[in-house]
């Protein structure tokens, strides 16, 4: 397959890069480990060089004959320059040119693609001198496996953790093996996120949702070529590129939305965790709290994913339509029924009570339950999961309509 250089960084996350390497290793590829010096005193190079089974990289000074070009041989060689963790320090001597040992040489030398993983402290990744580096970098074409949130190394809570080792996995095999995707060209409308239902000016009816499933399912989608219109909700994480991207807040606002965006669409996934219900009418003011009881009435909110459903049968042409279904118990059977009732294509069900596959978390376990077919995916990353959902998608499309006219 392909040669790929792993540079590691001298961060906490390095123990990470093993799993990185076994994983990019199962997908066939070959991994020469480049650490640095500061990497050295995270993790033993002996740890690399036994699971690539090729010298690690260190020094940029090896003793012997034509070792002092040896990152020119590399970088004429690796089809992929993968750096994880990538600390700030990495970061700003890419971005400004500083090649003071071998990975910041072998990253002016090569003229391979370039995908980094940061990692680093909130504050650290905040500050306007990194984003200025991850800018410049961003500008001349490196690609980038964002960050997690979560308990840092430091004792904070934030993001800046490295990603997981399948994700960084996923996005390398993204760059190694770019597809002629049948979603290139192709309209897709993702919702994603959960609805607040306000109850007065501080008070709202809400729930867990992160929206970190549906914003892999559009940065998959955007990755294979397709036009995103990314319909969020209010979300704590910071949105994927998409090629349009709208805020709402209320069901009646992602209702709005979605049916607007969805006219014209190829495909339509409603991952959003739409409430089911709202106060019939919210105050003006903030409720004063009283000894007495409160009573608080609620009105159903639109059902998007039905509306949706009812709208394809009036299209000659009707989008691939994909539903989620967050469930406690009864999984498939209420799928299978909720797929029958709403007219989807798809509808993708988890039961959130399992560990791991709930609100909130970066991995999920689901069924895919289609007309024919059903598919149990184990636990693993929601960007993992997020391509198995695409790969269901463009079989459908592929089987009902001709190829979008391309420039």
């Amino acid at each position: 397959m392909a040669l790929i250089a792993l540079g590691i960084t001298g961060g906490v996350g390095a123990y990470k890069a093993v799993e990185v390497c076994r994983g990019l290793q199962k997908r066939g590829h070959d991994v020469v480990a480049v650490m640095t010096r500061a990497a050295t005193r995270f993790v033993g190079p002996i740890t690399f060089e036994a699971i690539t089974r090729r010298p690690v990289i260190t020094s940029q000074w090896k003793p012997g004959a034509n070792a002092d070009i040896e990152h020119i041989a590399i970088g004429d060689q690796i089809a992929l320059l993968l750096v994880a963790p990538c600390t700030a320090n990495v970061i700003g001597k890419f971005a400004n040119g500083i090649a003071d040992d071998f990975l910041t040489s072998l990253y002016l030398a090569t003229q391979a693609p370039v995908l980094i993983a940061p990692a680093m402290n909130t504050n650290m990744l905040g500050h306007e001198a990194v984003q200025r580096n991850l800018q410049t970098l961003a500008a001349r074409g490196v690609r980038f496996v964002e960050p997690g949130e979560g308990y840092l190394a430091c004792g904070w809570i934030g993001k800046g953790r490295l990603a997981e080792p399948d994700e960084v996995v996923a996005a390398a095999e993204r760059m190694l093996r770019p597809r002629d995707s049948v979603l290139r060209g192709r309209r897709v409308v993702v919702a994603a996120g959960p609805t607040y239902e306000d109850i007065d000016p501080v008070r709202y009816v809400g729930n867990r949702s992160s929206g970190r499933m549906g914003f892999a399912l559009a940065a998959a989608a955007n990755a294979r070529g397709a036009n995103v219109t990314l319909v969020a909700g209010p979300t704590t994480i910071e949105p994927p590129t998409a090629d349009t991207i709208v805020r709402v807040r209320s069901a009646v606002e992602m209702h709005a939305a979605v049916m607007r965006a969805s006219e014209h669409a190829d495909v339509v996934i409603m991952a959003a965790a739409v409430a089911d219900y709202a106060p019939v009418q919210a105050a003006t003011e903030k409720i004063a709290k009283s000894e007495a009881p409160m009573t608080l009435t609620l009105q159903r909110t639109p059902d998007i994913l039905a509306d949706l459903g009812r709208s394809a049968t009036r299209r000659a042409n009707p989008p691939v339509l994909v539903g989620f279904a967050a469930e406690t118990g009864d999984l498939i059977a209420k799928a299978r029924e909720k797929r029958v009732r709403k007219n989807a294509d798809l509808i993708v069900a988890n039961d959130v009570s399992e560990p791991g596959a709930g609100f909130d978390v970066s991995t999920n376990a689901v069924t895919i339950v289609g007309a024919e077919v059903e598919q149990t995916l184990p636990l693993q990353s929601k960007a993992r999961i997020a391509e198995a959902i695409l790969d269901r998608v463009e079989a459908l499309v592929q089987s009902r309509a001709p190829a979008p006219a391309r420039a």
